[in-house]
């Protein structure tokens, strides 16, 4: 199978492009390489003749059109976006055109493609999204966000996710599109670009700084690690139904207190602190303006429906990516210099 995939330069579609390709499918990697992007997290699959990179801005609708035309993809699937909350509070306006405008511009590529093509019947569109677009949950275990979950979006990133996930299903209901669309649990994993909680932490750590926990600590997320979501993304890809929704959690619900404390402990395993412990670094820091409670997902459709479900725990994964970037500081240095990268942003409302 031929796959177009955008955003395959980033942290999930990246994990995403070097599984396809250790299955023998072929890639086209189509991304323009904002400060999120990496090449080097393709390193491993970047002279292999199934993997094509081609630098392309999703919001270039000729550009697409000039891909799809040269590479005739078998099935696409949309990665690319804007996806760190608080740069979405600080700057909005680059999440809607990346996120909105780019889906409707790989949507119409798409759509142009696929009559082109007579309307091939194994042609899919995979909208990947997030867990984000249904808002805030209590603090209630038996709640969770089902496929179902009325939207209710609370941050820029969050409502430009959500207009994303309603252009695909309106271009499924109106064209006739074939599409699938999945929404995830936050990930984590080798390869996670420095400015997201579990690497900001980790690195923080292993440099002698604060370890910033946002408010008490108190807030839940449900964690995913990133290899079990690309195989969750492809399987949908390859046998999820037409016009349905997917739901990807990773069944690992933690505080952000919780997690980051678990890191700690990993880390004084592996890299013992010459000071004590890493947990003595941990500082609260001013909470995120409209900082959602507690996120969860139920993933009784994909499991019952594809059989899927994640293959491990929180703690084994944390342990996976702690040692992954004490063993890899090669790729993580040159990263944290990056704009923005380690300052907090998304505070001046």
């Amino acid at each position: 199978m031929k796959i177009l995939i955008t955003g395959g330069a980033g942290f999930i579609g990246s994990a995403v492009v070097r599984l396809a390709i250790s299955r023998g499918h072929s890639v086209i990697n189509v991304d323009v390489l904002t400060y999120a992007a990496c090449l080097g997290n393709l390193e491993p699959v970047a002279h292999n003749n199934n993997y094509c990179f081609e630098k392309v801005d999703i919001c270039d609708h000729e550009a697409l059109n000039t891909i799809f035309a040269k590479h005739s993809p078998d099935v696409v699937m949309h990665l690319a976006a804007e996806s760190h909350v608080d740069r979405s509070i600080e700057r909005p306006v680059d999440f809607i055109e990346t996120n909105v405008k780019g889906t409707f511009n790989m949507l119409e590529a798409s759509r142009s493609y696929w009559v082109s093509r007579g309307k091939p019947n194994a042609f899919r569109f995979h909208h990947v999204s997030t867990d984000e677009v249904f808002g805030s949950l209590p603090n209630d275990p038996s709640i969770k966000f089902t496929e179902e979950t009325p939207y209710n979006p609370r941050s820029p990133y969050s409502a430009s996710k959500a207009s994303s996930d309603h252009l695909v299903r309106a271009w499924h209901e109106t064209y006739q599109l074939p599409v699938v669309l999945t929404n995830c649990s936050n990930n984590y994993g080798p390869y996670h670009f420095p400015e997201k909680l579990i690497p900001v932490v980790i690195l923080n750590a292993l440099s002698d700084k604060p370890l910033p926990i946002y408010g008490d600590g108190s807030n839940i997320r449900d964690w995913l690690y990133v290899e079990d979501h690309a195989d969750a993304l492809l399987l949908v890809l390859e046998k999820g139904a037409l016009g349905r929704s997917y739901n990807i959690g990773g069944e690992n619900e933690r505080t952000n207190l919780e997690l980051v404390t678990t890191i700690c402990g990993i880390l004084d395993r592996l890299h013992p602190y010459e000071k004590g412990h890493y947990a003595d670094l941990i500082t609260f820091v001013l909470d995120r303006p409209g900082h959602d409670v507690r996120y969860a997902i139920d993933p009784s459709r994909i499991r019952s429906e594809l059989g899927w479900r994640p293959s491990v725990t929180v703690e084994e994964g944390l342990e996976r990516t702690v040692k992954w970037y004490l063993a890899n500081e090669d790729w993580w240095r040159p990263l944290v210099s990056r704009s923005g990268v380690g300052q907090r942003l998304g505070t001046k409302i």
